[in-house]
């Protein structure tokens, strides 16, 4: 009755999945046009995008039928951000700031129904049930295990508790926040800095340690390829801006050299 999330037991046994993150073009098209190119996520912002619950949710309805897990980054640690989506529609649900464990598993708690967690029930009357209903201890045991939790972590603080962040029972993903991190270490954009790497090791260690799935993601291919050498399984490939802006340049440099 709950749709399940195929990619949450994939991670979870040691694979890998690869999508895209959105921040502009949330059209109802999208998700048929991203599971074409070969996406298995699509990752909607709404911390910087200004993305309203309404908007997003129009999006999750067009995944419906698909073969590609809608999620979204929340703007920010509340309980109202983070069970509005998930009844919206979400699958999986990425915070930013993740800096203590606490903060992590309070992030867990409102994604999980009693006794598990505090998320309020809402079932047969809204999107993330497809307004069907059924037997109540289903449908929380099928939401409770197809919802992906997604601890973003992209300060010094939180890599400095990164591995009481890993630990933390129902987090399946610890996800890099790369510039915002060297930002927050004051080394903006320095990604061969020495003490960068080293946090981006000690996130890969964490992960490993605690069985958690490591998430980046990358601008191009050949930081997508660098950081899947490096361990990291799921991997959003660019975003929806970044790739129309990167094609229309090459497309209209190519023009004006032949003119």
């Amino acid at each position: 009755m709950i749709r399940p999330n195929p990619l949450k037991a994939r991670l979870a046994g040691g694979g890998s999945a690869y999508g895209t993150m959105v921040f502009e073009f949330f059209t109802p098209g999208l998700p048929a046009i991203a599971e074409a190119a070969g996406a298995e996520f699509l990752l909607l912002d709404m911390e910087h995008s200004g993305a309203s619950v309404e908007t997003v949710k129009s999006v999750f309805a067009g995944c419906r039928g698909l073969d590609i897990v809608p999620m979204a980054r929340v703007p920010t640690l509340q309980y109202h951000f983070i069970a509005r989506v998930l009844d919206a529609g979400a699958m999986g649900i990425m915070v930013p700031m993740v800096e203590t464990a606490e903060q992590a598993a309070e992030f867990v708690a409102a994604t999980r129904y009693p006794p598990d967690g505090k998320r309020g029930a809402a079932f047969g009357v809204v999107a993330h049930d497809d307004y069907q209903g059924g037997p109540v201890p289903e449908l929380i045991a099928g939401a409770n295990a197809r919802t992906m939790v997604i601890a973003l972590v992209e300060t010094a603080r939180g890599i400095e508790n990164v591995e009481a962040i890993a630990a933390v029972p129902g987090v399946d993903v610890v996800w890099l926040g790369h510039f915002d991190l060297t930002n927050f270490m004051g080394i903006p954009a320095q990604f061969d800095h020495p003490r960068y790497l080293a946090a981006v090791d000690r996130l890969l260690a964490a992960c490993r340690t605690h069985g958690k799935t490591p998430g980046f993601m990358a601008g191009d291919e050949t930081w997508a390829r660098a950081y899947q050498a490096k361990g990291f399984r799921m991997i959003a490939y660019s975003t929806d801006t970044m790739m129309l802006r990167d094609s229309l340049a090459n497309g209209i440099r190519g023009l004006r050299g032949n003119t």
